[in-house]
């Protein structure tokens, strides 16, 4: 078997069956099995899921584990001769999968592999590259430092943005949103590390394959994450969980630091969260943006029989072309488009405020969007 993909699932019902749609096309020519743990959903998403993709194995677990435990689930039984860790709110293509193994086979001190991530519109997520949260780096981050100077190999180690998004990069970090990973190394160092519930965890796996003398590589083939959209990274509970985990990670790994690092992280804890009420109470003082562009802007449909999208998805008037001017919604039909397709239909027009995109899901008439939960 050469592919095991592992999915854990948290209730994101419609981004995990189109996930499973965009790698079961991925996966074609490929020996494999994809395996996905559910962490008590509470909805339906695994009956929904299991009902369409009757080949993938379920595992439905009977409380939250968090992220680390549920994918290690998985990845102890993992037959591939590599294990994809993604992310149920991904699509991948399949250039993605055979860029990737053949990145492996060709070079033996590779260890894992990570994408070029874009959001639901096409923006290129800085996250796709890191370096290892060095004191200095971790300091960068938490201060501004590295939003201040984004191009500064001094400044902006974290997410490496003076390092091209366009061509290999041999890093440090990768996404757990996207990790291929031999499985024999995987296995070798037990997974992720289950002191992680959340965040974290891929930079702790990322710095112990490097540690087992093993390389990090950054491809530049695009995929799509939706990034964790029910996250809201100016929430007092992303802080708190966020920071904690880099306490756990410095903890472990850079113990001799903790003296100077942990008052560091604690100011740094404060001031995003200061930041975090400030933003909160601004929101409720000023108003807001009004109505989502999804209910304003007119509708672009991307099919070959856009009349039908049209009238399934409720959509009165609508374009079939991308005007030069003006914001629009465009709605790409998977019906007529592979997901290889979609990926680069927003690679090569998405990037752009006008331009808020979706899919639709021929198969149940749902639209998905990234702002989806």
């Amino acid at each position: 078997m050469e592919l095991s993909v592992v999915i854990v699932n948290y209730r994101v019902k419609y981004l995990l069956e189109q996930t499973l749609c965009s790698v079961q096309q991925a996966m074609q020519g490929l020996t494999g099995e994809v395996i996905v743990v559910d962490n008590l959903s509470g909805d339906d998403s695994i009956s929904f899921s299991r009902e369409r993709h009757p080949g993938v194995t379920f595992i439905e677990n009977q409380e939250n584990v968090g992220f680390a435990r549920a994918n290690n689930q998985a990845i102890m039984q993992a037959q591939g001769e590599y294990t994809l860790i993604l992310n149920p709110d991904t699509i991948i293509t399949p250039q993605c999968l055979q860029e990737g193994i053949a990145w492996m086979k060709s070079h033996s001190k590779c260890g894992a592999i990570g994408a070029r991530m874009m959001d639901g519109n096409g923006v290129f997520l800085p996250e796709s590259k890191r370096a290892f949260p060095t004191p200095w780096v971790s300091f960068c981050k938490i201060f501004g430092l590295s939003k201040l100077f984004p191009r500064s190999p001094l400044f902006a180690k974290y997410h490496l943005r003076y390092l091209s998004d366009l061509e290999p990069q041999c890093i440090d970090i990768l996404s757990g949103a996207y990790m291929l990973c031999r499985t024999d190394v995987l296995q070798q160092l037990g997974g992720f590390d289950e002191d992680f519930f959340m965040y974290g965890e891929d930079i702790d796996l990322s710095y112990r394959i490097v540690k087992a003398g093993y390389e990090n590589w950054f491809l530049p083939t695009p995929m799509v994450h939706y990034k964790g959209e029910s996250t809201h990274k100016d929430s007092m509970r992303y802080v708190r969980i966020f920071y904690d985990a880099m306490l756990i990670f410095y903890r472990k790994h850079f113990p001799r630091f903790n003296v100077i690092f942990y008052p560091i992280v604690k100011l740094g804890v404060i001031v995003r969260a200061g930041l975090a009420m400030a933003k909160r109470l601004i929101k409720r003082l000023i108003p807001g943006k009004g109505k989502p562009a999804s209910e304003i802007w007119p509708w672009i449909i991307i099919s070959d029989d856009a009349a039908n999208v049209a009238r399934r998805a409720n959509i009165n008037d609508h374009f079939t072309t991308i005007p030069s001017t003006g914001c629009y919604n465009v709605l790409i039909d998977d019906g007529c488009h592979t997901y290889a397709q979609i990926v680069d239909f927003i690679r090569e027009h998405g990037n752009k405020p006008r331009l808020a995109f979706h899919i639709f899901a021929a198969r149940h008439g749902v639209i998905i969007s990234p702002k989806m939960s």
